[in-house]
């Protein structure tokens, strides 16, 4: 299983970015996905959750309405559409897919700051 995320950046407050993880080693299509991220502050947080199909979703509270997350079951690919960044989500954002345990990538940094 490798998941490698890509996107990543530094933006102002307000602003939008595309995160993308592209998945290979498995079912792609059979899974759900998830984002997660990281700060030193707050440790790992949940964000987002696809099912296998796409047909259902789920957020964070802390995320909800600004961030949405699809997948591209053609191109083993999940992604993560940011709208509306604050300072607040500035962090380290990994995808995941759990097969028996857990599997990460090597993250995405993203930076809001003006």
């Amino acid at each position: 299983v490798q998941l490698v995320e890509s996107g990543g950046g530094l933006v102002q407050p307000g602003e939008s970015l595309r995160l993308s993880c592209a998945a290979s080693g498995f079912t792609f299509s059979s899974y759900n996905m998830r984002w997660y991220r990281q700060t030193p502050m707050k440790g790992r947080e949940w964000v987002a959750q696809i099912t296998g199909a796409g047909e259902r979703t789920n957020y964070a509270s802390s995320v909800q309405g600004r961030f949405t997350i699809s997948r591209d079951n053609a191109k083993n690919t999940v992604y993560l559409r940011m709208n509306l960044l604050k300072p607040e989500d500035t962090a380290v954002y990994y995808c995941n897919v759990q097969i028996v345990r857990n599997y990460w990538g090597q993250g995405t940094q993203v930076t809001v700051s003006s």
